[in-house]
């Protein structure tokens, strides 16, 4: 704890999940982070996230699980609903959370703030901006960006998303990297108009699904969408062409669609994109390295995508801590814990094609199943497997305690 000499300057692009829980450890291992972020402010927008197996470990040594506890959505249930808005069938959490005990679920704004006070005192952020070109050398990396004025770093971190700038910069376009699942995924806030609590609606046709849910914390509700589609034209950053097309896919839906609709127009916040998934044969490229969705991305259908997030930032710093300086031992060594994880995780996201039934005959068996499910006498066995699948593919990494020196990078730069 005396050695006040610093390990290094990481830049980490991404302040969501993956880029402040990474700044934490590297500031705990004594490394100066910094971490750039395109929006103005911090985005504590999203949906559901959980945090399972691995990843509550993870956070239970950040120190952070009491505050992931007590922003816990603490849902009750879910119950799906026909156009009239009539109760089809209904599941209680046990049925639809599969939950293992000690797991958690939280929603991503709350759970990015947590991590960004966690962080503030001691890691640098910078909102507003982002990096448009890395050049390697050796004795580091010099990066310049959109604002700001040119700065060297020791090493550079991806952890910005599906659609990362610094993957783009370092290894190519994303085409080579993502692959389209065939669906979009749209969430946005909404009032909570239906009076739901802690509870959420289902609301099913063939190709598209509607969720809407309130959790036990805030005064709104998130509406989310989910529909199979072939690849659209739009652009990432034309909002109002991406209304467009949800309010198209969805045109005489029935139920509440009309008022979902007329609600999206006023949201505070709105989000649309591909379900996909990022594969990658190496995610490091000399000093620089992606982390989380950048590299690795699950797809909100898997579920994992945080606790993927999570892990990958706590292995990611304590192997470069533990390579003393080395960042590509520390890069392998990195790619060698998580890659098993990542491969089991991933395959969770084929699970949309359950989520969204492709036919009026698969909805029947859907909803049919969830109303017989309470009545019969093999449902605690049929969930118990359910949810050891899910519990051990959570638990697909075996975390390694980080037996290095604690240092305190200088106070100033």
């Amino acid at each position: 704890m005396t050695d006040t000499t610093a390990r290094g300057r990481v830049l980490i692009s991404g302040a969501s999940i993956a880029g402040p829980a990474l700044a934490y450890w590297l500031r705990r291992y004594g490394f100066t982070p910094t971490v750039v972020e395109r929006a103005p402010e911090l985005r504590t927008g999203g949906y559901k996230v959980d945090i399972r197996g691995a990843a509550v470990r993870v956070v239970e040594r950040m120190g952070l699980m009491p505050g992931v506890r007590r922003l816990d959505t603490d849902m009750r249930g879910g119950t799906y609903v026909d156009r009239a808005g009539k109760t089809i069938a209904t599941m209680d959490v046990k049925m639809f959370s599969m939950r293992a005990e000690g797991d958690a679920e939280i929603m991503r704004g709350d759970l990015s703030r947590l991590l960004h006070e966690a962080t503030e005192d001691g890691v640098e952020y910078i909102f507003g901006d982002s990096i448009t070109s890395v050049t390697d050398g050796d004795d580091g990396v010099k990066v310049t960006f959109e604002r700001t004025e040119p700065r060297t770093f020791d090493l550079v971190v991806g952890a910005d998303g599906l659609h990362s700038n610094t993957r783009a910069l370092t290894f190519g376009d994303e085409s080579r990297f993502i692959r389209d699942l065939g669906y979009y995924v749209s969430i946005f806030t909404i009032p909570n108009y239906l009076d739901l609590d802690r509870w959420e609606l289902f609301f099913a046709l063939p190709g598209r699904v509607t969720n809407v849910y309130s959790t036990g914390h805030g005064t709104d509700a998130k509406a989310a969408f989910f529909f199979s589609s072939p690849p659209l034209d739009y652009d990432r950053r034309d909002q109002a062409r991406q209304k467009a097309l949800l309010a198209e896919a969805y045109a005489g839906a029935g139920w509440e669609l009309p008022r979902l609709m007329s609600a999206m127009g006023t949201a505070p916040d709105f989000y649309f994109d591909t379900l996909s998934t990022v594969t990658m044969e190496r995610w490091s490229k000399g000093r620089t390295v992606l982390l989380g969705d950048a590299a690795y991305c699950a797809s909100p259908a898997s579920g994992q995508g945080t606790s993927l997030a999570l892990v990958g930032a706590y292995v990611l710093a304590g192997e470069l801590a533990a390579a003393g300086g080395d960042h590509r031992a520390a890069f392998d060594r990195y790619e060698r814990e998580m890659r098993g994880f990542v491969e089991r995780n991933q395959k969770l996201a084929d699970s949309i094609k359950m989520i969204v039934p492709r036919s009026r005959a698969q909805i029947w068996i859907q909803t049919r199943m969830v109303r017989l499910m309470p009545y019969l006498p093999w449902k605690g066995f049929m969930i118990k497997k359910i949810l050891e699948q899910i519990t051990e593919t959570a638990n697909a990494i075996t975390l390694r305690d980080y037996d290095v020196p604690v240092l305190t990078p200088p106070a100033s730069e």
